[in-house]
């Protein structure tokens, strides 16, 4: 039976009766829209929502999720930006998921199913090319994990220009995050690892951009797939004879076990006008945060080398005591905007592609703003009483807001950045903050 709701219609005239949201028609278009990249078999979300035998024991708990709109998961304040990748729900879509729980969650009728979503052997994208590691990498079942760098011989036979690439964990168990690097021929980094053995710390070398080393692909819970394709046509260059190396951050999970992780590329047909390169952006080395400090402010800083790059996608990155970001700019003008500001979660690390690319003129000031939480009212601080510094491990802290910038395929990425302001102080007592900026702004 259809269930129906009435809806009073003028007053006390009468009322029409109005059929409830059903899954078939109504629920399942906004869950293959919104949510299945995540909840489907095999990815990180708890649940799959792909049918609705699947999706109707959780209809009050997408309900309490959407209403307090932690799902899906976006962090950013609408009144600094607009992005292209923007998840949250219309009004009306939270409507439909509320009243569909309300009145039972019924599935509807059978002609209104839509063909089921189809994903490609598991990938957000269609892959040209599969890099995967060439053996499993033993994970262990308890303690730290240093990050792993496996250098995956890729035998790339010319150079190439990738419009989007996705990267799969093996055992999503205990991949938390990782990157992928293209390494040039010419590159010294890891230029004698043994291809599939995984190094760590000093033994990896120093990872220069300068070598020509670009991120490809990044993998963070519910990052996706990325899309190079942007301004009018853009693409990452791959030079031929490449390798990539994996930096992968693995979490033990109370047994031992394995990972096998893979990077998927999509070519571009043609060499487009212009590269898009991935930089780590304003990077806060010498941050510094005290004891127990509820709301420690980081600030870091890069000024634009280049004549004609373009902002198109941010990333902040922080770790278990990331409390909230901003991602400001201050031309040559003096004006300051901020394109981006938002709360920090550990467990969602988004990426935001602007929707329209923001021009950067030489000289620009390109600055990062967060706060972290070093006290004991954060539930997932290593140590409140510890001093803590960068590093690699979850229990150092990080402050930066990784980069996506387009340029001309002429132009030298080595002048893309280069840092400046508090980012070239020496550690202090704490920060650098917002007064170490020159001039200060607030």
């Amino acid at each position: 039976m259809t269930a129906l709701k009435l809806i009073a219609v003028g007053f006390g005239i009468g009322a029409i009766a109005i059929a409830a949201p059903t899954f078939n028609k109504d629920v399942l278009p906004v869950l293959e829209k919104n949510c299945q990249s995540c909840h489907r078999p095999g990815e990180v979300a708890p649940m799959s929502l792909m049918t609705y035998a699947e999706a109707r024991p959780w209809a009050k708990a997408v309900k309490a999720a959407v209403v307090a709109r932690k799902m899906p998961p976006w962090f950013a304040d609408p009144n600094y930006g607009h992005f292209a990748n923007d998840r949250r729900l219309s009004d009306a879509d939270i409507n439909t998921l509320v009243a569909w729980a309300d009145n039972g969650a019924p599935e509807g009728a059978a002609k209104d199913k839509r063909p089921a979503r189809t994903f490609e052997a598991g990938w957000n994208l269609k892959p040209d090319i599969i890099v995967e590691m060439p053996k499993d990498f033993q994970v262990k079942a308890t303690g730290t994990i240093n990050y792993q760098f496996i250098r995956v011989k890729a035998n790339f036979p010319e150079d190439m220009w990738v419009k989007a690439a996705e990267m799969r964990p093996g055992n999503p168990a205990v991949v938390h995050h990782m990157k992928g690097w293209v390494v040039p021929p010419c590159s010294r980094w890891m230029a004698e690892a043994v291809p599939g053995e995984g190094y760590e710390g000093a033994e990896t070398g120093r990872n220069e951009m300068n070598d020509g080393n670009d991120i490809i692909a990044k993998f963070n819970p519910g990052l996706g797939a990325q899309s190079f394709d942007v301004d009018g046509g853009s693409a990452k260059f791959v030079p031929k004879g490449s390798d990539i190396v994996f930096e992968m951050h693995y979490t033990a999970v109370g047994k031992a076990t394995t990972d096998r992780s893979k990077i998927g590329l999509v070519l571009a047909k043609a060499a487009p006008a212009r590269r898009y390169f991935f930089s780590a952006g304003p990077t806060a080395l010498n941050l510094v945060i005290p004891p127990g400090d509820g709301n420690a402010e980081v600030v870091s800083e890069v000024t634009v080398g280049l004549d004609d790059a373009k902002l198109v996608y941010a990333q902040p990155h922080m770790h278990l005591r990331g409390k909230d970001f901003e991602l400001r700019l201050i031309y040559p003008t003096g004006e300051s905007e901020t394109v981006l500001k938002g709360k920090f979660d550990f467990e969602w690390q988004m990426g935001y592609d602007f929707a329209k690319p923001i021009v950067l003129p030489k000289g620009t000031r390109v600055i990062a703003i967060t706060h972290l939480d070093n006290s004991p009212n954060n539930p997932f601080n290593p140590d409140p009483a510890k001093e803590v510094r960068w590093g690699p491990q979850n229990w150092d802290e990080m402050s930066n807001i990784f980069l996506g910038l387009t340029f001309d395929v002429g132009d030298n990425p080595d002048k893309l950045f280069h840092r400046s302001g508090p980012s070239l102080l020496p550690p202090g007592k704490s920060g650098p903050a917002l007064t170490a900026l020159e001039p200060p702004v607030r």
